[in-house]
């Protein structure tokens, strides 16, 4: 409106229905192209014929009306698009509609009355104002050159490497891709777009040669075997109809060998057929001399393993391969096409239109669109094998890879699809329980605030804290203007006013019952009637595995309800028994080992515990002397020393003052120099090095040690302390897991390993096994990774998880 005013003519880039009220003569609507049509451009004359109205600002009362769900505008209930035009055709705005809503008939009145002030707000809400203080400088729209340094700045943050390559012509620092290897990547093929148009542009399956087969006959289907035979190796990737591998079915199979060949195998619906078709395979995926190439290869295992097939050989994961290059990234196979083949694979919303969902079925998609998408998939990973491959070695983490990720893949594969028994019986029963303690809860915080509110409601809640009960003067607002009322603010005032504490019970209970236990029962596969959690082994930055569906590493344990989430977890009948296996302490071991701390090998050498030796030492007493308190507070340092833990941090957890706090640390520090001498030594190493590593060589970068800005220097030492002690842990788990798949497989063993939580391992042990697998797992678990200290392993065992742990 401003720039009309000086008589510019403006274009308003937007499908927004909204802008139609400011159309004028030199103000146009520019609605861009959708679902392969035409862009269009509205004046005054097509807003006035779209919405059948007289005058442009007429699209504010329309809306009043009919409502606009993506701007919050509620509108009339009842009250639609055809409606709302025919009442302002008569009328002329949603004031003189309301006016004479007498006049109009039946329901249609009522609603108008009763949703009148509803109908005036949405009009104000649809109003676009225009006489905002907003200075209009037709010099600061002039096209000027970028500033060239702040853009690779930003684009190096953010990790925007097209854009980078399109606008600055050039490469990030960091960036695998090279100009000269890329040209020779791809063929240029005849339709092929000339470079010069499109420089940076990355390439797409429209540019490049390719040879995608489809291979639905027993006679290419036994050519394809031949070939692979052949090449003692190829490039797999799965289609199917759900994206939990444990629900899945195939729609088919796209194999590679070499860069832009690659065969699409379909698969039928029926179980029968598509076994049959599928078992023409088995011998190349259970041949342990052929190699085996997947992006998230666990998955096409996973789904493999219900057609009876297990996948053996050598593995190359490209998903794993890029995050032991670069944990810190995301590793979907697009972002690695992008960044190492300058290439951009076929969209999904190609195929299955632009919502995805898990009921969607690929076998709805055309066979000559499938055959080219999945073709693509597995020619794009090959591709990205070639690339990869190298940098692990270039990086030194080839062994890591070779010895403990791709043979951990199998272990993982045979966790997820064994699953674990749960009891819904039991589940129900403890939620029914929670729904009464939730209740009793709810009045004792009615009655503590003396007042009922939404508990569920931060801005509710902190009003009534805050503003009403005035338990903290000096209380935080978030950046909406609401009162902070996160666990973290609500822990640290619990002692003021019983109604907090009474809250953050609320919330424990009210999530225990949500998250786990009225969901895990609806969890249970039907195929199974167990639960299928699936594990993520390229999330965790430290080297930890993650899970989800369910979270496994969140399940509660501190608490007693939190406990009885785990009393659902059963074994898979009554000959079995399941059996737990814990590390003790074992990021304080490695920090022992790692620090080579004569104390702390002592202690744990003799078998006292840790923490009272800490305590004896940091409060200057007999170790018969440490009190709990002391023994505590020396806990809560030995592990907050291993996240890099400040006076300040210690002073929150222990609700102690910071001096005492800094004291304790100070204290800690002289019992123990080469722990402090560790931890220097591993932020100056990140210093020079820009990265820190585990025992067996994992990589964890830290880009921010030599920040200026203290902040964010600071978190990234404490990571450069806290990451080979962590990665290193999980470095030993996996290892654990590898040694004991192996060897109840050797011994033909029935003990299947079911759960891995944190430092836990738990397997479903038949009664006659117990006596061999317990000592069999803790031996192997002690012995994965030789340490300055010993080990120590504990094991339970239980018909249901809770009795194991």
């Amino acid at each position: 409106k401003e720039a009309e005013k000086k008589g510019f003519t403006t274009y308003m880039m937007t499908p927004d229905k909204d802008f139609g009220q400011l159309v004028s003569e030199h103000i146009f609507m520019y609605k861009p192209a959708s679902f392969g049509g035409s862009p269009e451009v509205l004046g005054i004359p097509e807003v006035l014929k779209k919405f059948e109205i007289k005058k442009v600002d007429q699209v504010r009362d329309i809306l009043g009306l009919w409502g606009d769900t993506a701007d919050n505008i509620p509108g009339i209930p009842g009250v639609g698009e055809k409606t709302a035009k025919q009442l302002v055709a008569d009328y002329g705005s949603v004031e003189n509609i309301i006016a004479n809503a007498d006049k109009l008939k039946g329901k249609l009145a009522e609603k108008v009355k009763t949703y009148a002030d509803q109908a005036i707000l949405s009009k104000q809400l649809a109003t676009i104002i225009t006489d905002a203080p907003v200075a209009f400088d037709e010099k600061a729209l002039e096209l000027v050159p970028p500033d060239k340094e702040k853009l690779r700045a930003v684009f190096a943050e953010l990790e925007f490497r097209a854009l980078a390559k399109r606008v600055l012509n050039e490469e990030l620092p960091g960036t695998s891709a090279d100009e000269n290897t890329q040209s020779t990547l791809f063929e240029k093929s005849e339709t092929e777009v000339p470079q010069e148009s499109l420089p940076h542009a990355l390439k797409t399956i429209s540019d490049v040669k390719h040879n995608y087969l489809l291979t639905d006959t027993a006679e290419k289907r036994k050519e394809v075997i031949a070939q692979i035979r052949k090449n003692k190796s190829f490039c797999f990737d799965t289609e199917t109809t759900h994206i939990d591998a444990n629900y899945a079915e195939l729609v088919g199979l796209s194999i590679s060998i070499r860069p832009h060949e690659a065969w699409y195998i379909p698969i039928p619906p029926s179980y029968d057929d598509a076994h049959k078709i599928i078992s023409e395979f088995k011998e190349l995926f259970e041949d342990e001399s052929i190699g085996k190439t997947g992006q998230n290869i666990k998955y096409d295992m996973t789904v493999l393993k219900w057609y009876d097939i297990s996948v053996t050989g050598p593995l190359f994961d490209t998903m794993i391969a890029h995050y032991l290059i670069e944990p810190d990234m995301r590793h979907n196979m697009n972002l690695l096409a992008e960044v190492y083949l300058n290439y951009e694979p076929i969209p999904i919303e190609n195929l299955i239109g632009e919502k995805r969902s898990e009921q969607i079925s690929m076998r709805e998609v055309p066979i000559e669109k499938i055959t080219e998408y999945a073709s693509e998939d597995a020619d794009v990973t090959q591709q990205l094998k070639l690339k990869l491959e190298p940098e692990l070695k270039k990086n030194d983490l080839t062994k890591l890879f070779s010895e403990v990720e791709m043979p951990l893949i199998p272990v993982l594969v045979g966790m997820e699809t064994e699953g674990v028994a749960i009891d819904p019986e039991a589940l129900n029963e403890f939620s029914k329980q929670l729904e009464k303690e939730i209740a009793e809860v709810e009045k004792a915080i009615y009655k503590a605030a003396g007042t009922e509110f939404n508990i569920a409601s931060p801005k509710q809640l902190g009003e009534v804290l805050f503003d009403q009960l005035k338990i903290d003067p000096k209380a935080k607002k978030t950046k909406t203007g609401q009162y902070a009322t996160g666990e973290e603010v609500l822990s640290k005032l619990a002692d003021r006013h019983p109604a907090v504490q009474y809250v953050l019970d609320y919330r424990q209970l009210s999530k225990l019952k949500s998250t786990y236990v009225d969901t895990l029962p609806g969890m249970i596969n039907p195929r199974t009637g167990r639960i299928h959690t699936s594990y993520q082994q390229a999330v965790a930055a430290t080297g930890r595995l993650s899970s989800n569906n369910p979270n496994l590493q969140n399940i509660p344990i501190r608490t007693e309800r939190g406990k009885e989430v785990r009393k659902a977890f059963i074994s898979r009948n009554d000959k079995y028994t399941l059996l737990s296996a814990d590390y003790s302490q074992i990021e304080l071991r490695i920090i022992a080992s790692f620090s080579n701390d004569a104390s702390m090998i002592e202690a744990f050498s003799k078998g006292i515990d840790i923490h009272t030796t800490t305590a004896s030492k940091v409060y200057n007493v007999a170790l018969d002397k440490v009190t709990s308190e002391m023994r505590r507070n020396a806990k809560m340092v030995n592990f907050g020393i291993i996240y890099g833990i400040s006076a300040f941090g210690l002073s929150q957890r222990l609700n102690i003052p910071r001096k005492e706090a800094a004291s304790i640390i100070e204290n800690y520090f002289l019992q123990f120099p080469t722990i402090k001498q560790y931890m220097d030594q591993s932020i100056e190493f990140a210093r020079q090095n820009g990265y820190v590593e585990t025992i067996l060589g994992r990589k964890r970068y830290l880009r921010d040690i030599n920040s200026a800005n203290a902040v964010v220097r600071g978190f990234a030492e404490r990571n450069a302390i806290n990451a080979p002690i962590q990665g290193s842990a999980a470095d030993l788990i996996k290892v654990a897991m590898i040694n004991i798949h192996r060897e109840l497989e050797k011994q033909q063993l029935k003990t299947k390993m079911i759960l891995q939580v944190h430092d836990e391992l738990v397997f479903d042990t038949p009664l006659d096994e117990v006596d061999r697998v317990k000592p069999l797992v803790t031996e192997l678990m002690q012995n994965a990774i030789p340490m300055k200290v010993p080990i120590v392993v504990e094991t339970g065992t239980g018909k249901n998880w809770l009795e194991a742990h």
